[in-house]
């Protein structure tokens, strides 16, 4: 059975300048000493110009990334108005400027009303998504286009916090995999005047908060009192489904067998968990039936 005392999440502020990559590299050297598992991984990129929120799995955990990345985000951003870039952020070449000075604040939210609720958004050239297996950053440094579908994404709040024209400030409650580049980029070009994301923080990531983070520093600082500020997975993935199981299901499962399913439960994934609150499986319905999706057991 992986050890779940240091398998489970971290709830990392992220520094400004650094890749989520190069977190998971400082964060794996400090975990590899003290427990001897190199398996580090993160649930949701920020990009260096960002901070804020950044969810480091550990361990057996790892392999539950999927889960805990799809939970409603909250940011804070800022957006220069006037200003258009090649990656709809400051690290981007102006492409275009425009004077924003005839906006003001009650022009600026209603044009804010029209980004609430479901709405579709092309994704920005500079991101990591793949088409026909190139990511799309790849593609754009070699000063390359291409089509991109729009998806549908959901943002649940937009709130100004504050404005000093041209520079809006806003809090953005959405649903994971919005790009909030590309939000202020939309906006821009629908007050006619482009704008860039000047600066992002993110601020929650499902039941992760910004106020409950953890420093790099505090983590690659020598010591192992970090390590008490592993979240579990029991209470990590506490908005999902859970089930405790018995000594033979617990079996039973680790040898890939379906069991009995309780009928009032038929969530698409259920996570099932042993007396002590270890997690033994992710489990799927199969009629009256769960078929394990994932499996648990030592060195996993």
């Amino acid at each position: 059975m992986p050890d779940f005392r240091t398998a489970g999440f971290l709830n990392l502020n992220k520094p400004l300048h650094l890749t989520s990559h190069d977190v998971v590299a400082q964060v794996r050297r400090p975990y590899r000493a003290l427990t001897g598992s190199k398996k580090v991984g993160h649930a949701g990129t920020l990009d260096p110009l960002a901070d804020g929120v950044l969810v480091i799995c550990l361990g057996a955990a790892t392999r539950l990334s999927e889960y805990v990345m799809r939970g409603r985000k909250v940011y804070r951003a800022t957006i220069q108005f006037g200003v258009t870039t090649t990656t709809y952020d400051a690290a981007g070449e102006v492409l275009e400027r425009k004077s924003a000075d005839h906006l003001d604040i009650a022009t600026v939210r209603r044009a804010m009303s029209a980004f609430v609720g479901e709405i579709e958004q092309i994704p920005p050239m500079f991101s990591a998504i793949k088409i026909r297996g190139k990511k799309l950053y790849e593609l754009a440094r070699q000063g390359k286009t291409v089509e991109r579908e729009a998806r549908a994404v959901t943002i649940h709040a937009l709130k100004a916090l504050s404005w000093r024209s041209p520079v809006l400030e806003v809090e953005v409650a959405c649903s994971a995999g919005t790009y909030i580049r590309s939000l202020a980029h939309d906006l821009g070009a629908a007050l006619g005047v482009g704008g860039h994301l000047a600066g992002l923080t993110r601020a929650a990531s499902g039941s992760f908060k910004l106020e409950h983070s953890l420093t790099l520093d505090a983590v690659v600082g020598g010591g192992d009192t970090w390590l008490r500020h592993i979240i579990s997975p029991y209470d990590a993935l506490a908005q999902y489904s859970r089930v405790t199981l018995g000594a033979d299901d617990i079996d039973r499962v680790r040898h890939g067998g379906f069991i009995g399913r309780q009928p009032q439960v038929d969530d698409a994934a259920v996570f099932a968990f042993d007396a002590e609150r270890e997690l033994v499986a992710i489990l799927e319905p199969r009629g009256q039936q769960w078929k394990p999706r994932k499996v648990f057991v030592s060195g996993s």
